[in-house]
């Protein structure tokens, strides 16, 4: 198998990638909190976790991926505080909260769809892992790691001498209230709740029995539980976007490492911010758009995808609508070269396979790969060739150039030219000329099917 190298974000360092098993790769990404749509900044992480997969299964490996789907637990704060999202937003439509979960589930996945981006061998739902969750609480209450106050049961980050590593925090200089709210009965400021109790003489949408009391898991829990369930203690490799190292990431790895005394995660990669017009994406900012907002303004969900390839997954990218609409002329550019290769499959050049597999195989180089697309295009193979490699590269890049529709054909002008004076040579009854013209266009990969009172160009 070909080496590849990914950034490691617990080391801060660019690693050669080698997983647990041989030719087979565990995979975790952490998936969407279902209580509304998601926005594209959403879904630039989604994008580059499809894309390592993608590399993944290029270079041989065969990759059990899981991801969880956060249906309760998550509040509105970093920390432990707040409103549970999930019931907010079934008070806000008069929905059942298991009502709000599917419609939002079923939209996120159309969004993947419309992306073409690969869904995970394992969809897990927090709901439907609230024993697991609870055996885990469990082991972490016997070994000596909880604690009680009044609203929950806390993971104390004082036993864990590591806690904070992922994110590099300086815990002896960070002042409470910096990132999580006020908690005066914590043993500590970044003491999380891994289970929280029902509110007092009020009943919860969501709530279940335990050993604790009736109430519902904290957010992290979820996800340690069902990576182990389902990929084991230690896999090989965690994704998610940049906003989950400090607080997300960082409890999962405290709470899994102290229950199973072995490391959790051995590559952890992360998907910088999409910013629009420089500023972080959010609904607070009132510059939340969706994958469908750029479908009412007449963009193809493809010409997303496009434009986050165009940067690296580790870079900040900037969202305005000129460079979303520069994506779009590069997009249609691309498609318009593949059509005019034709329908026929060549063979796939091994040199300039190389080339693009040095580059994706270099931390998720896709841009620097992208540019290898456009050379061979340039180049002085066949159609035939120049199909079947690029469609090669198509196994990564994830744009479905297979199944583009026949009218994306770009047809030369110099074509429509003597496809044009082929036709008036027809309606002089100068045949000659017009069969010389059919002869000329053929040469160059085209035919002329007649109409009755005009004619079609098609690629042959």
């Amino acid at each position: 198998m070909s080496t590849i190298k990914i950034y490691n974000t617990l080391s801060r360092k660019i690693e050669e990638f080698q997983p647990i098993k041989k030719d087979a790769v565990s995979f975790y990404s952490c998936g969407p909190t279902v209580y509304g749509f998601a926005h594209i900044g959403n879904l630039r992480t989604y994008i580059f976790e499809d894309v390592l997969k993608r590399i993944l299964f290029f270079n041989d490996y065969r990759v059990n991926h899981v991801m969880n789907i956060t249906d309760v637990g998550h509040l509105t704060g970093d920390g432990d505080e707040g409103e549970d999202k999930m019931e907010k937003s079934a008070l806000m439509e008069a929905k059942s909260v298991y009502e709000i979960a599917e419609f939002y589930t079923d939209a996120f996945k159309n969004d993947l769809r419309k992306l073409n981006i690969l869904e995970p061998n394992i969809w897990c739902r927090a709901t439907e892992h609230i024993q697991e969750q609870i055996d885990l609480i469990k082991i972490l209450e016997q070994k000596g790691y909880l604690y009680e106050i009044s609203d929950g049961l806390y993971f104390d980050t004082a036993k864990f001498p590591k806690y904070g590593e992922l994110a590099r925090l300086n815990l002896s200089g960070q002042e409470e209230g910096a990132r999580v709210e006020i908690n005066p009965e914590k043993k500590n400021p970044h003491d999380f709740a891994v289970w929280k109790f029902s509110p007092p003489n009020k009943k919860r949408l969501m709530e279940w029995d335990s050993p604790w009391g009736i109430g519902f898991p904290g957010w992290h829990i979820e996800c340690s539980a069902m990576s182990m369930k389902y990929l084991g203690a230690t896999i090989d490799i965690h994704a998610g976007g940049i906003d989950h190292i400090p607080v997300h990431h960082t409890n999962e790895i405290a709470q899994s490492e102290c229950a199973s005394e072995k490391k959790f995660v051995n590559y952890w990669l992360h998907g910088e911010f999409l910013l629009v017009n420089e500023s972080r994406m959010g609904k607070s900012a009132n510059n939340f758009i969706t994958l469908s907002d750029l479908e009412k303004q007449g963009f193809e969900s493809m010409v997303y995808r496009f434009f986050c390839l165009s940067s690296h997954y580790r870079s900040k990218l900037n969202f305005t609508l000129e460079n979303l609409q520069n994506a779009q002329t590069a997009w249609q550019k691309l498609k318009s070269k593949f059509s005019n290769l034709g329908k026929l499959t060549g063979q796939i050049d091994e040199r300039f396979l190389n080339e693009f597999k040095n580059c994706v195989n270099d931390d998720l180089g896709v841009p620097k790969a992208l540019a290898v697309v456009w050379e061979v295009f340039k180049s002085d193979l066949s159609d035939f060739d120049k199909r079947a490699t690029i469609l090669e590269f198509d196994r990564v890049l994830g744009f479905d150039l297979e199944n583009l529709k026949d009218e994306e054909i770009e047809i030369p002008e110099e074509i429509k030219k003597m496809a044009n004076e082929r036709f008036v040579a027809k309606l002089k009854k100068d045949y000659k000329k017009a069969d010389e013209l059919r002869g000329k266009i053929l040469e160059k990969g085209f035919e002329i099917e007649d109409l009755a009172e005009s004619f079609k160009i098609k690629k042959i």
